[in-house]
């Protein structure tokens, strides 16, 4: 019998439709899972009449690859990684690869990369996005680690992959180490950030402009067609139309209490590590710790006031296309920001990240897949150097046609009394980055008179000087430090 080409490890409904891609592209994988039943289950059923095959242990399932031995893990990260790589190590020869397609925390994935590298094994770290959808018909790949492995699991990956344009696919080398967990963790901050941003403007539909459900799913099909197209606006018209069995609508019945898996949250601490302002998605996560407080809102809304006047008076139509600019305007700016705890990051690792191939991966198969990302690689064709998206001729243009509707919208919804975190941080972030002058000069003289911290002239960069603050009539003393 012809030995399988890869093997698969995990068979939740991820992994089998990865397996059922993969068979669908003429490849024999191998599937095993640690409750062996479910291995007979899948041959029996969704994968009966492909050529997949299966294992009932470890060693029959590497007994039954081809050299180099090529193996995907689709487990819960975290331990369960580390239990299955300890499992195989003594297994394998050297050569083989272990690649990682869970949603392990990118430094986790760069030491696995070394531990294994000492052994003689490969090691990939590959982000996979785009659902179970996406897994069965093409999903967006982020691929990193030892790049010896790429050339043996390049055919695989870029055959299942999504495709888009001429057929490109959505997948190719991200970088070293844990440089393909690390895009994918910001590629989930963006999709928070996007997520945040669809639910404020349904907010201000809903609560200030007083539109039906049916009314808002058209508005998001009209978006669809427009500089928004993406998955995201697509899925949110089908969510606002649709009706349970009785023929109510279903969201206004969902709890409004949102959770989740980390990867948000992971994208807004690394920004806070490397001192990058990804301030939407931070506020994107924080929107999600709040709605979960659902007891305690409902507490304070019978406490705690609004403004007086919280009636909209304004055009509706006109103010429905401010919302569609402010949304686009704002989207903006969370993909800059992505964009720069990539950059930041690169230098940190000193990875060579292909930032206009990102967004190409990004472009098609995954969950914040969008025409937008074309003019994102577009932008970085361009000027591979481009320090910040808001410096390119187009997203400068885009932001500057936008702006007077976007700051119409902040400040009816706060005037409303609608909370806007996204919304508002993007423009807060918009507006320090264009500023010659912020305030950080009187943060410094601060830091100066309690801290001694030192402080820089304008006049003098690179000399550092403390004051003493507490002299009278300007007669202050100083002293001077040079970096």
């Amino acid at each position: 019998m012809a030995k399988a080409d890869i093997a698969l490890i995990g068979l939740a409904v991820m992994g089998q439709n990865l397996i059922l891609n993969m068979n669908d592209h003429g490849f024999v994988v191998c599937a095993y899972n640690r409750t062996v039943s479910k291995v007979d289950s899948f041959l029996q059923n969704e994968a009966k009449g492909t050529k997949v095959i299966g294992a009932h242990s470890l060693e029959e399932m590497v007994c039954k690859l081809k050299k180099p031995r090529r193996i995907v893990l689709l487990v819960k990260a975290g331990q369960a990684v580390d239990d299955f790589i300890s499992k195989l190590t003594p297994l394998l020869s050297k050569g083989d690869i272990i690649i990682d397609g869970g949603n392990s925390e990118y430094r986790d994935t760069t030491r696995r990369c070394a531990e294994l590298k000492s052994k003689g094994l490969l090691f990939v770290g590959s982000g996979v996005s785009g659902g179970e959808d996406g897994a069965r018909y093409g999903p967006s790949l982020m691929p990193g680690g030892d790049k010896e492995a790429w050339p043996h699991i390049k055919d695989i990956f870029q055959s299942i992959a999504a495709k888009v344009g001429s057929g490109e696919p959505c997948c190719d080398w991200v970088g070293d180490e844990g440089a393909g967990h690390f895009v994918k963790m910001v590629h989930n901050g963006i999709e928070y950030g996007d997520m945040q941003l669809i639910c404020e403007a349904y907010h201000l539909m809903k609560d200030v402009l007083n539109m039906e459900h049916d009314e808002m799913a058209d508005v998001f099909k009209e978006w669809n067609k427009t500089e928004l197209d993406s998955f995201l606006i697509e899925i949110t018209a089908d969510i606002l139309k649709f009706r349970d069995e009785s023929g109510k609508y279903l969201l206004p019945q969902i709890k409004d209490s949102a959770g989740q898996k980390g990867t948000g949250k992971w994208t807004a601490i690394s920004s806070l590590e490397y001192g990058m302002p990804v301030t939407l998605i931070g506020e994107a996560v924080f929107a999600r710790c709040l709605s979960s407080l659902k007891e305690e809102r409902l507490l304070a809304s019978k406490q705690l006031s609004g403004p007086e006047d919280s009636k909209f008076t304004g055009d509706r139509k006109a103010f429905l296309e401010d919302i569609r600019k402010a949304l686009y305007a704002s989207k903006i700016i969370s993909y800059a920001q992505g964009f720069m705890l990539l950059r930041q990051a690169a230098k940190e690792f000193s990875w060579s990240l292909n930032y206009g191939g990102i967004a190409l991966m990004w472009r098609g198969g995954c969950i914040i897949r969008s025409v937008f990302l074309g003019k994102i690689k577009e932008a970085f064709e361009t000027n591979p150097k481009l320090q910040n998206l808001l410096l390119n001729d187009f997203f400068k243009k885009a932001v500057q046609d936008c702006q007077k509707s976007w700051r119409h919208v902040v400040s009816t919804g706060v005037q409303l009394g609608i909370p806007m975190p996204c919304f508002s941080t993007a423009l807060a972030f918009y507006d320090g980055y264009r500023h010659e002058m912020m305030p950080a000069n009187l943060l410094q003289a601060q830091r100066d008179y309690f801290g001694a911290h030192t402080y820089e002239l304008l006049s003098k960069p690179g000399t550092f000087i403390h004051t003493n603050w507490t002299g009278h009539g300007g007669n202050v003393s100083s002293s001077t430090y040079n970096a």
